[in-house]
C-alpha cells in the first residue's frame, strides 16, 4: 500500500484535534449518573440493530437502484457501516435534545462497537456487490484511535464536570470556541483539497445518498424511543455517519482510488443535511412527528 500524502496526514489530524475538542467540551456539560441513566432507558438493541443492519442494507440497495459507481457505491457502504459521527452530540446540543444519550451513545458505545462490527459489514455489503476487495482494517489501532479521540476526551469533560465543576465551568467556552474554529478549518481544508474530486461524484451518488440520509433520520425517529428529545437523538445519529471512520477504512483499503474523496463528498453533504435537521428542530415549530 502506498504511503499516506502529507495532506490526508493533515485532514487526519485537523479532524481528530477537533473532534476531541469538541466532544471534550459536551463532557463538561454532563455527570455520570446522567450519561448512564439515559443510555439504561433508552432501546439500545433496536438502535443498533438499526445502525448496524437497517442502515447498511438500505445504503446497499439505494446505491443499486441509483446505479451510482463503483467508487460512489464503496465510498456510500463505508459510511452506511459507520454509524453515529462524533459531531452527533454537538448537533443534538445545538437542537435542544437529550445531550447525555447522545453523548453515551456517539461518545461510548459507537466507537467501542464499530470497530469491532464496522469492518464485517463492509466486506459483507462488498461480497454482495460482487467485489472481491480486500478490506485492510487496522483494528486496535483504529480502536486506539477512536478512544483518544473520542471517548477519552469526552471522559475528561465528565469527570471535570462532575468532580472540579468550577474548572469545567470557565473551560467550557473557550474549549468550544477554539474546537469549532479548528473544526471549520478541517472542514475548509478538506473541501479545497478535495473539490475537483467532490464535484465529479454526479448527481445520482449526491441523490442516493442524501435519500438515505433522509430515510435513515425518519427510521431513526420513529424507533428512537418515546421521548422527543431521544428520539432527536437517534434520529440525528442514524443519519449522521462516521466520515472520520469511512475515511480511515478508505485510506487503509483503498489508497490512491477516488474512494476517499467520495467519502468526504458524501460526508460534506450529511453534515449540510444535519445542520438543516438541527436548524429545523431548533428554531422550527415543534413537531407531533417527523
Amino acid at each position: 500500500m502506498a504511503a499516506i500524502t502529507r495532506t490526508e496526514i493533515i485532514i487526519q489530524a485537523l479532524t481528530c484535534a477537533s473532534l476531541a475538542g469538541l466532544l471534550a467540551a459536551v463532557g463538561l456539560r454532563l455527570t455520570f449518573s446522567e450519561v448512564a441513566l439515559a443510555l439504561r432507558r433508552c432501546p439500545l438493541l433496536v438502535i443498533l440493530f438499526l445502525n448496524f443492519i437497517v442502515v447498511p442494507a438500505l445504503t446497499f440497495g439505494v446505491a443499486a437502484v441509483f446505479e451510482v459507481s463503483r467508487e460512489s457505491t464503496i465510498a456510500m457502504i463505508l459510511l452506511g457501516a459507520a454509524p453515529f459521527a462524533p459531531v452527533v452530540p454537538v448537533f443534538v446540543r445545538l437542537a435542544k435534545g437529550a445531550l447525555a444519550l447522545a453523548a453515551a451513545l456517539a461518545g461510548a458505545v459507537f466507537p467501542l462497537l464499530s470497530a469491532a462490527i464496522t469492518p464485517f459489514v463492509v466486506r459483507g455489503a462488498l461480497q454482495l456487490l460482487g467485489h472481491s476487495i480486500a478490506v485492510r482494517f487496522e483494528m486496535w489501532s483504529t480502536l486506539g484511535l477512536l478512544a483518544c479521540t473520542i471517548c477519552l476526551p469526552l471522559g475528561a469533560g465528565v469527570f471535570l464536570r462532575h468532580y472540579l465543576a468550577g474548572v469545567a465551568s470557565r473551560l467550557l467556552r473557550p474549549l468550544e470556541i477554539c474546537s469549532e474554529a479548528m473544526g471549520l478549518t478541517s472542514l475548509a481544508f478538506v473541501t479545497w483539497t478535495k473539490f475537483e474530486a467532490i464535484i465529479q461524484l454526479g448527481w445520482r451518488a449526491w441523490l442516493a445518498m442524501a435519500l438515505v440520509s433522509e430515510l435513515s433520520l425518519i427510521f431513526g425517529w420513529q424507533l428512537g424511543g418515546r421521548e422527543r428529545g431521544a428520539r432527536q437523538v437517534v434520529a440525528i445519529g442514524t443519519s449522521n455517519r462516521n466520515i472520520a471512520l469511512a475515511l480511515l477504512i478508505a485510506i487503509q483499503s483503498f489508497h490512491g482510488t477516488g474512494i476517499a474523496s467520495a467519502v468526504v463528498g458524501n460526508g460534506l453533504l450529511l453534515i449540510a443535511l444535519g445542520l438543516l435537521h438541527v436548524a429545523w428542530w431548533r428554531f422550527g415549530p415543534v413537531p407531533k412527528s417527523i
